[in-house]
């Protein structure tokens, strides 16, 4: 498990690249709306990651809390990346 400096690290470095990306959409791209609701989730998707970093669940293994918390961030931000494409 790395630490959880490097893991805030890395998931506001990929949060700082796709924020760039749904502004880049929001200003060139035909659907301002859609766009500029990329841009919220992404916001919120890095505080939510943030907050779970400094804050694991009681009586889950450090491992397997943090596996996980990988796991659901790469999965949103998947899911941010696909809108984007669609857009």
């Amino acid at each position: 498990m790395a630490n959880k400096r490097l893991l805030k690290q890395t998931i506001n470095l990929i949060s700082e690249e796709l924020f760039a990306e749904c502004i880049a959409a929001s200003l060139y791209g035909p659907n301002r709306d859609s766009a500029e609701a990329l841009v919220y989730s992404t916001l919120r998707m890095r505080a939510d990651f943030i907050s779970r970093i400094s804050h694991p669940e009681p009586g889950m293994s450090a491992s397997l809390y943090y596996k996980k918390l990988r796991e659901d961030f790469v999965a949103q931000a998947s899911d941010i990346i696909d809108q984007l494409n669609h857009h």
